[in-house]
């Protein structure tokens, strides 16, 4: 495996096409790299031109100036989203024309062709679909299998574009995970163009991020986290990427003491501010995640509900219970417990 060892490079390369006799410029004077070993997310918003650099690097669209560096011809395998028109083929033989390029003139697979072929068909989990016709399947169907046609290719190089469209979680996750691992395994430089933010976030070795002024930000997912550049990019509305989080607007004006541990305690914690309560630990409302290796149980106490529930819907009628009598016995007295707005 050539873990690290740099296949594709470019040396200024800028990129666009021609519109009504207008050359537009989508990115310019690029210098990145893709190396052999890691996975490589491209993002950015969309329009901003990310398919076309796909299509560039990959030598369908020809560039508005620079260098890109690829080591030989065939190093290429492409997924794009275009639409197939031939839809009576069989999966099989859809796969099965990753091999054509390197095919003598009887256009005859050998058992190596074949091996590569049933490979790709295990590494995407499509083998009962190899039998039917390209019109039979779903979307995201289609899609494994166009992700199949290029592993069967065997290149050094893999270029997706939205691979994970269509798909379903569990199939994204897979998808992602599957890249992630040929990556490794097999020494290749992949980049998938995607809006999947969460799956990059968690699989991708580095981010290429396509910014406003025509130029590429690289960097590890977690530091361009932490130095705002998704931040500046996509411009967020409502959703922190730091903690991963929606923000919610705590409009019941209600504090709560919530104390537990582990991903049971994140999700009550999810529950509450979803439905409006704040997190606040000077709150006389308490609730006691109280977890088990067999069950979890939610202990509210307050003023005028000591209850114990079994799951968290039951915990958030009870705490309507408790809204309603803070909100009666609060309104001339004092504020309502643990709410800084009231305060």
């Amino acid at each position: 495996m050539s873990e690290n060892k740099t296949i594709v490079k470019t040396n200024d390369l800028s990129i666009g096409y021609d519109q009504d006799g207008k050359i537009l410029c989508l990115f310019e004077n690029l210098n990145i790299n893709l190396a052999g070993g890691e996975l490589v997310c491209f993002m950015g918003p969309n329009g901003i031109g990310k398919t076309s650099l796909i299509r560039t690097l990959a030598g369908l669209q020809k560039p508005l100036g620079g260098k890109i560096q690829i080591p030989k011809e065939q190093a290429v395998a492409l997924v794009l989203t275009d639409k197939i028109t031939a839809t009576h083929m069989n999966v099989y033989d859809l796969i099965s024309y990753g091999r054509y390029p390197y095919l003598n003139w009887n256009i005859s697979l050998s058992d190596k062709d074949h091996a590569l072929i049933n490979e790709a068909i295990a590494l995407v989990h499509i083998e009962p679909l190899v039998n039917k016709r390209l019109y039979e399947l779903s979307d995201g169907q289609l899609q494994m299998a166009m992700i199949a046609k290029a592993l069967t290719q065997d290149t050094p190089v893999l270029f997706l574009d939205e691979p994970t469209a269509h798909l379903d979680l569990n199939n994204r996750v897979e998808i992602m995970n599957t890249l992630r691992e040929l990556s490794r395994t097999a020494g290749k430089a992949i980049l998938v163009a995607t809006h999947e933010l969460d799956l990059a976030l968690q699989t991708a070795d580095r981010i290429w991020l396509a910014t406003h002024d025509k130029k590429i930000k690289e960097g590890i997912p977690e530091d361009l986290v932490l130095d705002g550049s998704f931040d500046q990019v996509f411009q967020f509305k409502g959703f922190d990427l730091k903690t991963g989080k929606v923000h919610h607007k705590p409009y019941r004006h209600l504090g709560i003491n919530l104390n537990g541990e582990g991903h049971e305690y994140l999700w009550t914690k999810n529950a509450l501010e979803r439905d409006g309560y704040e997190i606040e630990n000077k709150s006389s409302i308490t609730i006691n995640v109280n977890t088990t290796s067999h069950s979890t149980s939610w202990a509210l106490v307050s003023e005028n509900v000591n209850a114990v529930c079994g799951t968290l819907a039951e915990l958030l009628n009870n705490l309507k219970s408790v809204q309603d009598y803070y909100s009666i016995n609060t309104q001339s007295t004092h504020p309502l417990p643990g709410s800084r707005g009231n305060k």
